[in-house]
């Protein structure tokens, strides 16, 4: 699987730079003292490494809701940027998930929140499990653009008709053409009797559970399945 550490270095200099690329020149202000972010990065990531443990299915599950506490201080100096600070740490969790091979529970997600007790360049991480809506596994669908699609324990629908949940415009695409639901802790993608078929990583399935990475192509659109 090669060096963990390498493997963390990567994701935490991809996180750097995706928070760079977001918020420029107040990224600078912002971290010139106190806390910076590839510290709250690495004791994440180690959080994960640290907590993970092993399913009944023999998959490594890591921790996937983090409380973030920090001096008020450094809460307020990252006034301008804690958006785009929570966005970037959630992707480096999926990423360092992904590197490790491990599972989530439900969603990731980090919160930044204020501790009294803690004087300026403090922090610390609270590391916890959770489930997903309605006891369900981690599932996200992404889209050309890099929309995120939550998945939930309701059936998600892909067609033509406006009431389906992704709205695809191609001719080659059925009204109602297929579907992801729940099955268990896992996804399984259903094509609804669709015209020209469904595709999963380039075969045509009528009904198949998705593993991470997994691509589905319908039509002219391709969506992307993260178990993360």
């Amino acid at each position: 699987m090669g060096d963990p550490y390498t493997f963390t270095t990567m994701v935490l200099r991809g996180f750097e730079r995706g928070l760079e690329r977001l918020v420029e020149g107040t990224f600078a202000r912002a971290f010139r003292s106190g806390v910076r972010p590839v510290e709250l990065g690495r004791r994440l990531t180690r959080s994960m490494d640290d907590d993970r443990s092993v399913d009944v299915r023999g998959r490594t599950i890591t921790p996937n809701h983090f409380v973030i506490a920090l001096a008020d201080a450094d809460y307020q100096r990252f006034g301008e940027v804690r958006g785009a600070l929570r966005t970037e740490l959630t992707e480096a969790a999926r990423e360092h998930a992904t590197e490790r091979s491990y599972s989530f529970m439900g969603p990731a997600d980090v919160v930044l929140a204020v501790d009294a007790g803690l004087y300026e360049g403090q922090f610390q991480v609270d590391a916890s499990f959770r489930q997903g809506a309605g006891g369900v596994g981690a599932g996200t669908l992404v889209l050309a653009d890099s929309t995120r699609v939550q998945l939930t324990d309701r059936p998600l629908v892909i067609g033509r008709l406006a009431d389906c949940d992704i709205v695809i415009e191609d001719s080659n695409a059925s009204r109602r053409h297929a579907e992801i639901r729940q099955d268990g802790t896992d996804y399984l993608l259903t094509d609804l009797g669709s015209t020209n078929g469904t595709r999963l990583n380039g075969s045509v399935v009528r009904s198949q559970l998705l593993t991470h990475g997994d691509q589905i192509s319908i039509g002219a659109w391709s969506f992307v399945f993260e178990a993360n």
